[in-house]
């Protein structure tokens, strides 16, 4: 039992510095925060914006949850339930990134 919530919590915590060096990227690249507002102009921009949510959203949930907790006074509550909200996707995302290195690793050697 021990050793699942481990494995739990490091892809947890895998999936949120995936999403967080992604928004990271994406703030260095385009010179603007990413957010969950989506340009679907073609289909190939609506993939990456798409794909860049799906990866990125713990990151924007926690960013704007910690900045609705200082500026606009919301409850501790909102907070806590965004954190758990983007813990349950950090989780997810984090087992995709686990996974996809795991497989390198494997197609590599």
């Amino acid at each position: 039992m021990l050793f699942e919530l481990a494995i739990a919590a490091y892809a947890t915590t895998c999936g949120f510095v995936a999403a967080g060096l992604l928004s990271s990227f994406y703030t260095l690249v385009t010179d603007r925060p990413v957010s969950f507002a989506m340009e679907l102009s073609n289909l190939w921009r609506g993939v990456v914006n798409i794909a860049l949510c799906a990866f990125a959203g713990p990151f924007i949930i926690m960013r704007n949850a910690i900045r609705g907790r200082m500026i606009e006074q919301r409850p501790v509550g909102w907070l806590v339930a965004s954190t758990a909200i983007a813990a349950g996707w950090s989780l997810c995302s984090g087992i995709v990134v686990v996974q996809l290195a795991l497989a390198m690793r494997n197609g590599i050697l």
